[in-house]
């Protein structure tokens, strides 16, 4: 893998064949309510793993790609597995670590984890609710938060800086077998592979904000009454 390829760790469900960006090394963390488990990678068991991390890869730029695993078939983790996953991919030397879920509540634990990775200096992008809850770990200071938009396309983010998101991105993918998955998580994907297509790995993640802004294709919160843009 050349020095400039992004080192990316994505938490999620799981991930299933990428050949567009095999997993370079990929770990399960189970939480059964006295300690975290490690084990090996499960099949991914709802799938959504998966389509986020092939909408990420498929920026088309060199990509070393880390897979962590800590949501259950109903697509529930706790906080202490997502913390567990994010001291992992710091152990991987992840440079951008992709989160397209939310917690409804701050817990220590999961708070401490971000704060390890914003001093190390990695990114991290969470996807969160356009508006209404807050999410975490995207409410967390120093997280890129994430959402989708209905205004952009595929190489269109937008600016929304509003007390719930920072950027959108286009809200829909089109899997192979011609089903839409759409949404918060899906919008946060694409930011992510934006990330990866415009910006060089050695961009310092408060440059990768201002860059963002600066390319952002619109600006405020997205009207509700937008026409939603296929993407794929």
């Amino acid at each position: 893998m050349p020095e400039s390829a992004w080192r990316v760790a994505v938490i999620d469900s799981g991930v299933g064949l990428c050949d567009q960006a095999p997993v370079q090394s990929a770990r399960r963390f189970i939480d059964n309510g006295a300690q975290i488990i490690e084990a090996e990678l499960a099949p991914d068991p709802t799938g959504h793993g998966t389509v986020i991390t092939r909408i990420i890869v498929s920026a088309g730029v060199p990509v070393e790609l880390y897979a962590a695993q800590v949501t259950d078939a109903e697509g529930r983790a706790t906080p202490a597995a997502v913390a567990a996953a994010l001291s992992w991919a710091l152990a991987q030397r992840a440079q951008l670590i992709h989160l397209s879920l939310g917690l409804r509540h701050d817990r220590a634990v999961l708070a401490a984890a971000i704060a390890r990775v914003m001093t190390v200096g990695a990114v991290i992008v969470a996807s969160t609710p356009a508006r209404g809850v807050r999410t975490y770990p995207a409410s967390y200071p120093g997280v890129i938060r994430a959402t989708g938009d209905a205004r952009c396309g595929r190489e269109e983010i937008s600016h929304l800086a509003t007390p719930w998101a920072d950027f959108g991105a286009c809200a829909v993918h089109w899997s192979s077998n011609a089903q839409a998955q759409r949404g918060a998580s899906v919008g946060a994907a694409h930011l992510t592979r934006f990330i990866l297509a415009h910006l060089p790995p050695s961009t310092e993640p408060a440059a990768i904000s201002r860059s963002l802004a600066a390319y952002a294709r619109y600006r405020g919160a997205e009207r509700r009454a937008a026409m939603s843009i296929s993407c794929s």
